[in-house]
């Protein structure tokens, strides 16, 4: 009952008003710095405080698997709202992630995903979301940035859904290595359908990157299958490093 009452009285008001602060910010960084660079150390922050806020304790396993400057396609399981503030500043490296179309036509956060470079996904529309598949490649090669990628295509309610093959189509045409993430423990913190945040332990753990070189676009559905038995190792309980 008493962590019902703080977080419906004190962290859920909290996360609103910093959410809106450090939009406010981002937004603002965002006209001195068009490559969506500073918007990112923004998001950084912004993922930090919420956690803190929440009284999250965030661990992370595998964090020397990645090399600061490297480009890379992070490949996660999706369980809450709350994965994205914990994988933000846990990863050392600029990303862009991707998420439904729709949410660009959301006021305000539409505005400032598009501002911050982060691509929407056209679903219903195969022909459009092969475009976009090409469009995140075509940035990692050219400006040097990763992408994060949720490839359950929404999150998981229970266990572990089958991947979509976009983050190993992008993965191969931009020629650079796929990364497993597992995520355990944000499904506590906020619940799918719960708008309460409630403190508890996160692990972020890092796989391996796997490599792309010498792949071909017919080889994505073995990329696919091969990172999601990483994923699913990396989220049990007994995984190690």
């Amino acid at each position: 009952m008493l962590t019902t009452l703080r977080a419906l009285f004190v962290t859920d008001p909290l996360i609103v008003r910093a959410t809106m602060v450090m939009g406010t910010v981002s937004l603002v960084a965002s006209l001195v710095d068009g490559t969506g660079r500073a918007q990112h150390r923004v998001a950084c922050a912004w993922g930090r405080m919420l956690l803190k806020i929440a009284g999250v304790k965030l661990r992370i396993e595998g964090l020397q698997r990645i090399q600061p400057g490297g480009t890379y396609v992070f490949v996660s399981n999706h369980l809450s709202y709350m994965d994205i503030p914990s994988i933000l500043p846990s990863i050392p490296v600029q990303f862009r992630f991707m998420a439904k179309k729709s949410l660009w036509k959301v006021p305000f956060i539409g505005y400032h995903l598009r501002r911050a470079g982060h691509i929407p996904v056209e679903r219903e529309d195969a022909r459009a979301a092969l475009k976009t598949l090409a469009e995140a490649a075509r940035i990692i090669r050219e400006r040097g940035v990763s992408v994060l990628v949720f490839p359950e295509g929404g999150r998981s309610p229970a266990e572990l859904r089958g991947f979509k093959e976009g983050a190993a189509y992008i993965a191969i045409k931009a020629g650079v290595p796929a990364v497993p993430i597992g995520l355990a423990g944000t499904r506590q913190v906020l619940p799918m359908g719960s708008l309460l945040v409630r403190p508890g332990q996160v692990t972020l753990r890092i796989g391996k990157p796997i490599p792309t070189a010498g792949l071909s676009i017919r080889d994505r559905h073995a990329l696919t299958a091969q990172v999601r038995e990483r994923v699913i190792e990396l989220t049990r309980p007994a995984a190690r490093n």
